[in-house]
C-alpha cells in the first residue's frame, strides 16, 4: 500500500529501498501472510502481480509494519503481505485510529465527550 501523505515524514528516508528488499528479496514476490483471515489455512498463496486466489483482482505486494509504526523498520517487524492480507491485519488497528479521529473531530467541534 502506498504510504499516506501525512504519514510520509513518519518513515526513513530509504522506505522504498527497505520495502523493495523485503518484497523481493526476503519474500521472493510471495505474500509471507500465514493465515488468519478465514481465506487460507497455512501460507497465502498470492503473488506478486499474478490474479489473486479471489477473483477480480491482482495482488499488489505489500511491507507491512507488524507494530504499525512506521518509523520501527528492523526487518523482524516487516512481513511482505498481498493487499487483501494487510488490509485484514490492519483492520483492528483501522478501527481504533477511525475511532480516535471522530472522537478528536467531535471535541475541536465543541462536542462534549462523556466518559462511563
Amino acid at each position: 500500500m502506498p504510504i499516506r501523505t501525512d504519514n510520509r515524514d513518519r518513515c526513513p528516508a530509504d522506505w522504498k529501498a527497505i520495502s523493495l528488499r523485503i518484497r523481493t528479496v526476503r519474500a521472493a514476490g510471495r505474500c509471507e501472510c500465514e493465515g488468519g483471515r478465514g481465506t487460507h489455512s497455512g501460507c497465502c498463496p498470492n503473488l506478486d502481480g499474478q490474479p489473486a486466489y479471489s477473483p477480480g483482482s491482482k495482488v499488489v505486494l505489500t511491507a507491512a509494519h507488524l507494530d504499525h509504526r512506521p518509523k520501527s523498520c528492523d526487518l523482524a517487524n516487516l512481513r511482505a503481505m498481498c493487499q487483501g492480507c494487510h488490509l485484514h491485519y490492519d483492520q483492528a488497528h483501522h478501527a481504533r485510529t477511525r475511532a480516535e479521529a471522530r472522537r478528536a473531530a467531535l471535541e475541536t467541534g465543541g462536542q462534549m465527550t462523556f466518559e462511563w
